[in-house]
């Protein structure tokens, strides 16, 4: 049976628009913008109560949550184990929305669904016999197999770009934030300032920290907040960093030495890891270069000896044969 190119195409159309609205609908990066567009149109100054932004969620995010419950109930994880470990890994990637657990879910299960089948009807469209039972039994586990896994390996890439993202601006918020409480801002308020000035540099970090002033504000203790900013984040770094405030906090010790340290072993890591990706190059340039330079550079320095050898000497060989 070979299926017309129309129906492929929308097929797999269909589940592309599908899994981009569940994404759309974990990520909401427009509204983001928009929130951190009009923060900094109101941008207030030090000691004023800051604006309140309220976020309306798009009625087509509100459908597709709805249709995606459906979708998650089949692969959701039974384990609470299981369920609490996937929801601090989107916490980490940023995505806080109570229906993000199950967006995600729903989009691995369509995803495990629909790759099988865009694979047989590829097969199907075949030219002549086209491969045999195995051969399409095993291609479908291959892309069911795939379709499962793909939206795990693409949450690790997007913890890590973020993570990554926020280990590289801290040290500077430290140092935002020492200067403010050198200058006599208490911490809360120094850490409201960090927020607004540090959100070009990195929006994320940005968030976090009005995250933790927005805590504060509404009644939890700092070391509550902080305590948070360590869950939604996950680095060792801004672990330390929570930790150190706190012990400064409860044994009274000075929190501008506490920063001036913990902006000095963060900026001496930084250095660390850099001169460590620096020194992974020449290595992970070895294999562009034995497979791909040096075959080409080969071709163009011994070809046209070997042409000239084949034409000259092996006539010669062949006559005195």
């Amino acid at each position: 049976m070979t299926l017309p190119i129309w129906a492929m195409v929308a097929l797999f159309a269909g589940t592309t628009m599908t899994v981009w609205l569940l994404v759309s609908s974990l990520e909401r990066r427009s509204d983001l913008r928009r929130r951190f567009r009009a923060l900094a149109r109101a941008r207030p100054v030090a000691g004023e109560a800051r604006p309140v932004v309220t976020i309306d969620t798009p009625r087509w995010v509100e459908s597709v949550q709805r249709y995606a419950e459906p979708l998650a109930s089949l692969s959701m994880p039974e384990q609470d184990e299981e369920i609490s470990a996937l929801r601090r890994r989107l916490r980490h990637a940023g995505w806080r929305a109570p229906s993000a657990l199950q967006a995600f879910v729903a989009a691995r299960t369509l995803l495990a669904v629909m790759l099988p089948v865009l694979a047989w009807v590829g097969m199907q469209a075949a030219p002549d016999e086209g491969p045999t039972i195995a051969m399409q039994s095993l291609g479908m586990l291959a892309a069911a197999a795939t379709g499962y896994l793909a939206p795990g390996v693409w949450l690790t890439m997007q913890i890590r770009r973020r993570q990554r993202d926020i280990f590289e601006a801290f040290p500077d918020a430290l140092d935002l934030m020492l200067v403010c409480v050198e200058a006599g801002l208490g911490l809360d308020l120094a850490i409201q300032r960090v927020a607004a000035d540090i959100r070009l540099r990195s929006p994320a970090l940005a968030l976090e920290l009005e995250l933790v002033s927005a805590d504060v504000r509404a009644g939890s203790t700092r070391e509550r907040a902080l305590q948070r900013l360590t869950e939604r984040i996950g680095l060792d770094e801004v672990t330390g960093f929570s930790a150190l405030l706190t012990q400064a906090d409860r044994f009274g010790t000075s929190i501008g030495d506490a920063l001036r340290v913990q902006a000095d072993s963060l900026r001496t890591t930084r250095r660390l890891r850099a001169q460590e990706a620096a020194a992974k190059v020449p290595v992970k340039l070895m294999l562009p270069l034995v497979f791909c330079i040096f075959p080409a550079m080969f071709t163009v320095l011994l070809g046209p000896a070997a042409i000239r050898i084949w034409r000259v000497l092996v006539p010669a060989l062949q006559s005195a044969s």
